[in-house]
């Protein structure tokens, strides 16, 4: 069944490589996984990864390794580790990936820049997921909530490999988009990104968050900010599950951005995936968060195309103050971005 099929390895197993790679292995792909974490790739190879949810819940074997045991070369490795984990994975992959190979980033954040400056821009391929799931334990991954996946070249031009990925990713969610703009969801998606790290401030689920009316001009401003470094870098953004880009652009009345605010309370009211992934690093695993390789860079961009963002580096600090003790996860640490934020 799968002999023509050209093997896959997905560098990082936790809550998106590991739900893609249960998905593959169920239909049939040749599909290896790796994780530095011991205990959940010996878990994955023997009793199977547990799929649990309200998607779907099955238990599926899939041959997983530690980055120490991997060999050979490989023409496609699927990237979804932590954005700021890129480059050291990219240090242990890069031998391990076929001349002709590419690397596939689903994983959040602009990670196709670093990708693309270390292997090559012809070597990177880009994707956008917006899932929700989450890391459980050794063999457990909890699958939320289906929401939007995109695939695309970061050229714009589709070629074979692209329409082939798009096919594979259909096994997964049917509904996955082919794009000529990875760019401009990617983008979308870094807005969606600054709130769901807002989010992250407080123990409230995301859909609270949303629908709270005194917390709205955060999540306004954050949007609005992000929006407007993608304009000076001559990006379309485009929008997903209830979040509008357009609604965010300077020109666009208050209006429209609340309207898209109340979208994304409604759609995070509807996943078992009730918090970010960002808010389990800091309240449930204890780790560093991803904000600097997200967000971060939003701020260096900004930076060089003379924009302001002084919402999006508040939060920056207060996610470190939060990872470093200094602050607790509270309301009260959230209402340290509303003077800066405005009337929203």
């Amino acid at each position: 069944m799968t002999g023509s099929r050209p093997p896959i390895l997905i560098w990082g197993a936790g809550a998106i490589g590991g739900t893609l790679g249960a998905y593959w292995a169920r239909a049939g792909l040749p599909v290896t996984m790796v994780d530095i974490v011991a205990e959940h790739a010996e878990a994955c190879s023997t009793t199977g990864l547990s799929i649990t949810g309200p998607v779907e819940e099955f238990r599926q074997v899939v041959r997983t390794l530690t980055p120490d045991r991997v060999t050979g070369q490989w023409p496609i490795i699927v990237l979804a580790v932590k954005a700021h984990a890129t480059e050291p994975a990219l240090a242990m992959l890069a031998p391990h990936l076929a001349p002709d190979g590419y690397v596939l980033s689903a994983q959040n954040g602009l990670n196709e820049i670093t990708i693309s400056r270390i292997i090559g821009a012809e070597r990177t391929m880009g994707c956008f997921v917006n899932f929700g799931a989450d890391w459980l334990g050794p063999g457990e991954i909890l699958f939320g909530n289906r929401a939007a996946v995109v695939v695309g070249e970061i050229d714009g031009k589709t070629r074979d490999r692209t329409r082939q990925m798009h096919e594979w990713l259909k096994i997964f969610e049917p509904n996955a988009v082919l794009t000529d703009n990875i760019w401009g969801y990617l983008w979308g998606k870094l807005a969606y990104g600054a709130m769901l790290f807002a989010t992250a401030l407080t123990p409230d689920s995301m859909s609270a968050n949303f629908a709270d009316p005194r917390r709205v001009p955060v999540f306004v401003a954050l949007g609005r900010e992000v929006m407007a470094v993608a304009r000076a870098r001559g990006v379309t953004p485009i929008g997903f599950n209830g979040f509008d880009p357009e609604c965010f652009m300077p020109e666009a009345p208050l209006e429209e951005a609340r309207a898209s605010i109340a979208a994304l309370a409604e759609f995070n009211r509807h996943t078992a995936k009730t918090h970010s992934g960002i808010y389990r690093d800091l309240a449930v695993r204890k780790r560093k968060t991803e904000v600097d390789p997200q967000i971060g860079i939003i701020a260096e961009l900004a930076s060089e195309a003379g924009i302001a963002t002084p919402v999006l580096a508040k939060l920056v600090a207060l996610i470190h103050d939060i990872e470093d003790g200094r602050r607790p996860m509270a309301f009260e640490t959230f209402a340290d971005l509303l003077p800066i934020a405005g009337e929203g």
